[in-house]
């Protein structure tokens, strides 16, 4: 490891980070201390995974106005915190925080950055950044905007993430010189918003001195990641409602979907579409979409079906009351078929036969 030393090389960044930082909700106004409050750093830092900051902030500060301390979150019900987190996506984080608000509310906080990752929902990335963030330790966090910033500065080739053990002891005494709360979020900030995937050079503090801009490899540095084809599927993503209830999968206990209610879904091509006929139950249809995942791709056909009476669903359906729909967390392709509920849908002239539909869903 042969880098300059990080005190000098990243010292142009503390100065520009107080005329540039952006205004956020979970930010201490005095960089000096430890923040005043740590839960409002760890509520940010979950939300914050693989989520934009302007998508999380408004979910920041109503989660905060709900929840505002470990306490209050660690003693709300599943439904209601994954009603808060309902349209950020990545469910688990929601739980992961309720978990950890539950620890920190029974045994305080950790003492140390160990006892950070031991929290539930805490790697070594997150730990670190909430004991800089919060505590003022000198724990180097790198995120993707972090790493980002660094290869091009440093002239990594390859993947930074191979060197971050390298990357994180040439980093811990900048944090010491420069303040572990600055100097963390400045670069996680120049990531953000300069040293982007698309690099904007003329304003970055740094641009004199990095490696790629100088070599004119910022296109390059670091190499984008390839990514795995998602998998297509189509499926009919049913509403079936009877005696003013819905019939909705109850939530599963663990998995990707864990704490949130959905729609019955079935395979399009294991039950294709016919003619409706006119004497069918009422069936109203709505355009479908594509509903886009990290590893698969839905073409969702959205139905409504009205039966004259309940039949004895399948072990994992429930006949929920339909005023009960609007308190309940759904994941966003199931939110967007209870909002088209709303809406005026048309009659198909093809779906599946009603009664496959209600074999399929029926307790066998």
């Amino acid at each position: 490891m042969s880098w300059p030393p990080a005190p000098a090389l990243l010292a142009p960044l503390a100065p520009w980070f107080e005329t540039s930082r952006r205004d956020l909700p979970w930010r201490a106004a005095d960089l000096d201390a430890p923040h005043p409050d740590p839960y409002a750093v760890l509520v940010s830092e979950l939300m914050l995974q693989q989520t934009q900051v302007a998508t999380v902030v408004p979910y920041f500060k109503r989660w905060m106005d709900r929840f505002p301390t470990p306490q209050d979150l660690a003693e709300a019900d599943e439904d209601t915190v994954h009603k808060a987190w309902e349209g950020l996506g990545y469910y688990r984080r929601a739980r992961f925080l309720k978990a950890a608000a539950g620890s920190i509310a029974a045994e305080g906080w950790p003492r140390d950055l160990v006892g950070l990752t031991g929290l539930p929902g805490l790697g070594p990335y997150t730990a670190a950044a909430v004991g800089s963030i919060a505590f003022q330790w000198p724990a180097p966090a790198l995120d993707g905007n972090a790493f980002r910033v660094l290869a091009r500065l440093l002239l990594i080739e390859g993947d930074p993430k191979a060197r971050a053990g390298d990357l994180r002891t040439w980093l811990a005494p900048a944090l010491v010189a420069h303040g572990p709360s600055r100097l963390t979020q400045a670069l996680m900030e120049l990531g953000a918003t300069v040293c982007a995937p698309v690099a904007g050079c003329g304003s970055c503090p740094l641009a004199e001195i990095c490696g790629a801009r100088l070599a004119s490899r910022t296109a390059e540095i670091p190499p984008v990641a390839k990514r795995a084809v998602p998998k297509a599927s189509a499926l009919w993503l049913v509403a079936m409602e009877a005696e003013g209830h819905m019939l909705l999968h109850a939530p599963a206990a663990s998995g990707l979907l864990a704490g949130l209610w959905r729609w019955p879904t079935l395979d399009a091509e294991a039950i294709p579409a016919g003619s409706v006929a006119s004497e069918a139950p009422a069936l109203v249809a709505w355009p479908g979409w594509t509903q886009v995942y990290t590893h698969r791709r839905e073409a969702v056909s959205p139905l409504y079906l009205r039966l004259e009476a309940r039949f004895e669903a399948a072990k994992s359906l429930r006949w929920v009351p339909v005023g009960d729909l609007t308190r309940l967390p759904f994941g966003k392709r199931d939110q967007r078929l209870r909002d088209l509920l709303a809406t005026p849908g048309q009659a198909p002239l093809e779906a599946p036969d009603s009664a496959l539909l209600i074999q399929n869903l029926s307790k066998a």
